[in-house]
């Protein structure tokens, strides 16, 4: 027989995981998606591989964008689904969506007049800026899908249902992995078009999620709908949550270009180890850590939207629980098996030593890092996106480009000093994220915001 305490958290885990396991399976294909098309894309020459490469930078940008309102409308459709302010919720939705697609038409016209010269700024090589510009141009067209795909998926997952944002990610991330392979390769009877095949297949799977998305808010299949929109209160709450986000992403992005620097420093193949040993650790760990954000933010949201404070603090440390012990036990793994893993991309002596020692920081930086990600994410459905932002950029900030800088360069500890950048970075963030969560000023903004907008349950 199980106490009542661990029956408590053992439900905890369990709603956990049952919210958390589609978007796992989501987040794996999706990886995978871009996997093919780097491994398609180098059949082509390194300049195309290059070239996608440089695009992706770029494509960053407006994918922070749909994450940070992703973020807004997780928190507000999640808290209302709770409360049963299923009018709120619905608002809450179809302002989100509509953002999501007017903020995505800058990129279109960007992609189509400045592409090319986006790509030669960097320094490519013009073939390199041809290709680049071109693949840019594509995927940036299709941006407003890309964006209310992302925002149309958490809108739909904060309403409890994620399960039907995987069915439809899977099919069309498996048609993006057909489609590279089919229009990048030409094969059968379709003509051989290099990059732009691949391009086009990317630019398909954003608009086939977009169209079907919407069409299971539009109809009764999910939870979430589509109402007119009438409240400023949301769109001001919507942006409120969703602009630190948005922030933190644009300053992490920045960020690793210095970083990138100072890899580059030690040496070519220093950078190449990092990106090995970095794209181990992801594949390995991401769609968990990512399934459990996602689960962790639905069940905080909905318990705070239900008018329990105690609970959602309970159910947010719970879930983070969860992500140390199985986050962590993979990242154990990881240690152990690091030069087997990283050998699989790599057989450069040199490189698979360094890649080695880049996934064997990751690894033991495993179990604060899902304690982080989780407690974010509890933040997030908590209407906090500021502590995060705060967190990740000054961990990365102190971490990753300071530890970095001064103890391997200046004070000449070379790349082991960069191994310690990457845990010092995620211990000083998780630590933030961890008071923040603690002292629980989420809870007294959560009610406020649910007070302002009319969500909050009557007593009846």
């Amino acid at each position: 027989m199980l106490s009542g305490g661990r029956r408590r958290l053992f439900d905890v885990w369990r709603r956990v995981f049952d919210l958390s396991w589609p978007v796992m399976v989501e987040q794996f294909l999706r990886t995978l998606m871009r996997t093919t098309d780097i491994v398609v894309t180098a059949l082509f020459s390194p300049a195309a591989v290059a070239a996608v490469g440089l695009a992706d930078l770029y494509a960053r940008l407006p994918l922070r964008i749909g994450l940070g309102l992703g973020s807004g409308v997780i928190a507000l459709s999640s808290q209302d689904t709770g409360s049963g302010a299923t009018t709120n919720r619905d608002e809450a939705v179809t302002q989100a969506v509509l953002l999501g697609a007017v903020t995505g038409v800058p990129f279109v016209l960007f992609g189509f007049l400045f592409g090319q010269l986006a790509i030669d700024i960097l320094g490519a090589e013009s073939e390199v800026a041809r290709m680049g510009g071109l693949y840019l141009a594509i995927i940036f067209a299709t941006t407003p899908a890309r964006h209310v795909a992302l925002v149309a998926a958490r809108s739909i997952q904060g309403a409890g249902d994620t399960r039907t944002p995987m069915y439809v990610n899977v099919v069309s991330n498996g048609l993006n992995i057909v489609g590279t392979v089919v229009l990048g390769l030409g094969l059968g009877p379709v003509p051989e078009l290099h990059i732009i095949g691949v391009g086009i297949a990317t630019a398909f799977g954003n608009v086939f999620s977009a169209l079907v998305l919407v069409a299971a808010i539009w109809s009764s299949w999910t939870p979430a709908g589509f109402v007119r929109p009438r409240q400023w209160t949301i769109t001001r709450q919507l942006l409120a949550i969703s602009a630190p986000r948005i922030a933190e992403g644009m300053v992490a992005t920045a960020l690793e270009f210095p970083f990138n620097s100072i890899l580059l420093f030690f040496g070519t193949e220093v950078n190449a180890a990092y990106q090995i040993g970095r794209r181990v650790y992801q594949q390995l760990t991401g769609p968990l850590s990512r399934g459990y954000r996602t689960g962790t933010s639905i069940i905080v949201g909905q318990t705070l939207g239900e008018g329990d404070p105690a609970g959602a603090r309970y159910n947010g440390w719970a879930a983070a629980a969860l992500g140390v012990v199985t986050v962590g036990s993979l990242g154990g793994f990881l240690f152990i098996s690091a030069e087997w893993l990283v050998s699989l991309f790599t057989d450069d002596p040199e490189t698979l030593s360094y890649a080695a020692g880049f996934a064997r920081a990751y690894a033991l930086a495993a179990p604060v890092t899902a304690l982080y990600i989780v407690l974010a994410g509890a933040l997030t459905s908590g209407s906090d996106t500021k502590t995060p932002f705060i967190a990740r950029v000054s961990g990365m900030a102190v971490g990753m480009l300071g530890v970095s800088a001064i103890g391997g360069i200046y004070l000449g500890y070379g790349v082991p000093a960069v191994y310690a950048s990457i845990v010092v970075y995620y211990v000083w963030a998780t630590a933030y994220v961890t008071v923040g969560f603690y002292r629980g000023s989420w809870i007294e903004r959560t009610q406020s915001m649910m007070d302002e907008r009319g969500s909050t349950p009557s007593e009846d």
